[in-house]
């Protein structure tokens, strides 16, 4: 197991170095320099505040995630979600989530199982959500031309991540209202695989699904709803307040453009931090509007460290004020995921 991990960082790496190389081959530094000089950090400070504004929003929807476990105060949710942001930004193969849940359930003396169930119900809400932003860019933004390309992947991440988001669903549905059954049938496919995968594979699906358990109350499910559209708009702003930052006015339909840009960017392979992706993605979504190429990877650079070194640096507080180790938070993390 330590294998396919060490594996699939170096991947990772590989994948950020070339399209850090793709990003960087054509700029010249000294106007790089020049134009970070020319932002206005106020607008960059509203955007740190913005972000981590989003993130206490994610803990106020895991609340109401959670309730049909536990009611669960924000003092304990909310450094959870921090915790794990930051270490999907150090650690490799994307462990965020399951640190965020083992955090939490350590702390509150839950079954770290149960608490995961409930993250893959946040994402899927995210990933629903990021579909209606995407829905309402497309009929609202006019796309400079040239950008028939980048609408064109849009169009099929979003079928794409639809289809997979439904799946999940389905998959979900029937797990939980069919159990032995599905269960059944995942003993089936597994057949090829490794006898002592599927002894692991099949009681962890089964502890799973008992943790899916969402309340029915109309004011929970709304709370859910809100929160997952506040979310979102607190992730809008800090694409907004950078381009102000940096003199540039843009419809805000065009920050919601590059921010579904982003989420799909982040969908692909690459080191902790998606370095690299992220980046590439952002400048391109820039550069359609005719934004220099200088300024673009500028403003890629900016919006990247907003939500990469001020979540670190308050993940480490969270972690030092818990007394809990980086080292022990990987190793965790790696033993939940696999």
């Amino acid at each position: 197991m330590r294998t396919r991990i060490d594996i699939k960082s170096w991947v990772g790496i590989v994948v950020s170095i070339f399209f850090m190389v793709l990003l960087f081959r054509k700029i010249d530094f000294d106007q790089l320099i020049l134009a970070l000089a020319a932002v206005d950090y106020r607008y960059i400070l509203l955007a740190v505040a913005s972000t981590f504004t989003s993130y206490f929003l994610r803990a106020v929807r895991w609340h109401y995630l959670l309730i049909p476990e536990k009611r669960i105060s924000l003092s304990s949710l909310y450094p959870a979600t921090i915790i794990g942001y930051m270490a999907n930004n150090l650690l490799p193969a994307r462990l965020g989530e399951f640190v965020r849940a083992f955090v939490l359930a350590q702390r509150e003396g839950l079954q770290t199982p149960t608490v995961f169930a409930s993250l893959v119900i946040d994402r899927l809400f995210d990933g629903f959500t990021v579909l209606l932003i995407l829905l309402f860019t497309l009929f609202t933004l006019r796309l400079p031309q040239g950008l028939s390309d980048a609408s064109a992947v849009l169009r099929t991440g979003g079928i794409v991540t639809f289809v997979l988001y439904a799946g999940v669903v389905f998959f979900l549905f029937l797990l939980k209202n069919q159990t032995m059954r599905t269960l059944a049938w995942m003993a089936i496919l597994l057949k090829p695989l490794p006898q002592k995968i599927s002894d692991r594979i099949i009681p962890l699906l089964g502890s799973f699904i008992g943790g899916i358990r969402m309340s029915s109350k109309g004011g929970h499910i709304t709370a859910v709803l809100v929160s997952s559209l506040a979310v979102w708009i607190f992730c809008v702003i800090p694409v907004d307040l950078v381009l102000q930052g940096f003199g540039i006015h843009l419809p805000v339909a065009a920050s919601m453009f590059i921010l579904v840009l982003l989420v799909f960017a982040v969908m692909v392979p690459a080191s902790p931090g998606f370095i690299g992706t992220y980046h590439y993605a952002c400048f391109k979504g820039l550069s359609a509007f005719g934004i220099a190429e200088t300024t673009a990877v500028s403003i890629a650079l900016v919006l990247h460290a907003i939500g990469f070194f001020p979540v670190i640096i308050a993940g480490l507080y969270h972690l030092w004020k818990n007394k809990i180790s980086l080292k022990g938070l990987r190793h965790a993390g790696s033993q939940q995921k696999s």
